[in-house]
């Protein structure tokens, strides 16, 4: 038998060990579990090694390939899409899907379990002390953004420039005070399971948001009043036509449109009469008219933010900017918030958020979403 008529296409084993990690679990080992969190790693590690190296055939993948996705891992830890055990993470589920390969005798050696792939990775030992917050430096910028907040609230600002203000309080005052991490609030490019939180997973009852950890489960994590409020005071401003709206939603006038173009090509509207809408209202207007919800922020756009507040608020460390991976401070313990997490395996209660909001005084309660006629990039979009 010739190499090409045994050859095995990645993404056809991928799906094998898929299939095979799913319906081996009798004993509730968590076996299904695995194979649900795996799915999205692997196809996601597929679809790199196919664009970025044109590899589809597993007896071409090589140390080398292993090496730079590595180094894909850390460049995405450097920018704050992965925490460097979440990077791990992933890389761990491809090592151990290549395992499985050697064992079944499809490969004869692992090109993942190799000190000069792994090499690349990320280290929790080397995230710069630059990216934690103090308690000074949380503090100072949280009073800054907190004072502009209200200076718009009574002062003579326009409601986009209020609500926009009290958005920026919102996402400072949830990720210096409550335990969710930047890539579970915010989108995360190239990862279908990271769309950002939206109105749906927060809870004003209970006091809680729910998120996708770093373990690819559903976690309920506490909102402190110092979140929950300047949150619930933002919600009521926004005012967001359904709950599957997200807290953060982009400015970026172009992803909006697009989404927009989508969704009303779903519902059965054709592209005459998708242009003729268009003619008569903004992307944000008719994401708001037709309960269309936007694509939230990305990660690298919530820096942006940051660094533009950091800089407004004159609070940096060494010259740079302080960035929501670090934004709750070294606490000495690592992920000092796990202890308060809980996997989410209950429905929320019926009684929701909405009913408190309501008897919230916050000006201009029916606002519509930022309008952005711009055709820059979102990280641009958002430093304004």
């Amino acid at each position: 038998m010739t190499d090409s008529e045994r050859d095995v296409a990645v993404i056809d084993a991928v799906d094998a060990y898929l299939q095979r990690k799913s319906v081996g679990d009798p004993d509730g080992s968590g076996a299904g579990t695995y194979a649900s969190n795996a799915r999205s790693i692997l196809r996601r590690w597929a679809d790199w090694l196919e664009s970025e190296h044109d590899i589809r055939s597993l007896f071409a993948l090589d140390v080398e390939h292993m090496h730079a996705y590595a180094g894909e891992l850390r460049a995405r830890a450097d920018r704050g899409e992965y925490t460097a055990s979440t990077a791990g993470t992933y890389y761990a589920v491809v090592r151990a899907f290549l395992s499985w390969c050697v064992r079944g005798g499809i490969l004869e050696t692992n090109p993942a379990a190799t000190d000069a792939a792994e090499s690349a990775l990320p280290s929790a030992e080397e995230r710069p002390d630059s990216e934690f917050w103090t308690a000074d430096q949380r503090r100072r910028l949280e009073t800054a953004v907190r004072e502009r907040a209200l200076e718009a609230a009574t002062g003579e600002y326009s409601r986009d420039e209020r609500r926009n203000r009290l958005r920026e309080y919102a996402m400072v005052a949830l990720l210096a005070h409550s335990g969710v991490r930047g890539s579970e609030l915010f989108r995360v490019p190239d990862d279908e399971r990271r769309t950002g939180a939206t109105w749906d997973d927060v809870d004003f009852y209970t006091g809680t948001i729910r998120v996708l950890g770093k373990s690819q489960r559903l976690e309920d994590v506490p909102l402190p009043a110092p979140a929950r409020t300047p949150l619930r005071r933002y919600r009521v401003a926004l005012d967001p036509p359904s709950n599957d709206w997200p807290l953060f939603p982009t400015r970026h006038a172009p992803s909006i449109a697009r989404r927009v173009r989508t969704v009303l090509a779903e519902r059965g509207h054709d592209e005459e009469t998708i242009e003729a809408l268009f003619e008569d209202a903004t992307a944000s207007e008719l994401a708001r008219e037709r309960s269309i919800a936007p694509p939230t922020i990305t990660t690298e756009g919530a820096r942006s933010v940051l660094k533009r507040l950091c800089k407004e608020a004159n609070v940096d460390v060494d010259g740079d900017y302080l960035t929501p991976r670090g934004v709750r401070g070294d606490r000495g313990d690592g992920d000092g918030d796990e202890r308060y997490r809980r996997e989410a395996t209950t429905s929320k209660p019926a009684l929701r958020a909405s009913i408190f909001e309501r008897t919230i005084a916050v000006p201009e309660t029916h606002a519509s979403i930022i309008d952005v006629e711009s055709g820059e990039q979102e990280e641009q979009s958002e430093r304004r």
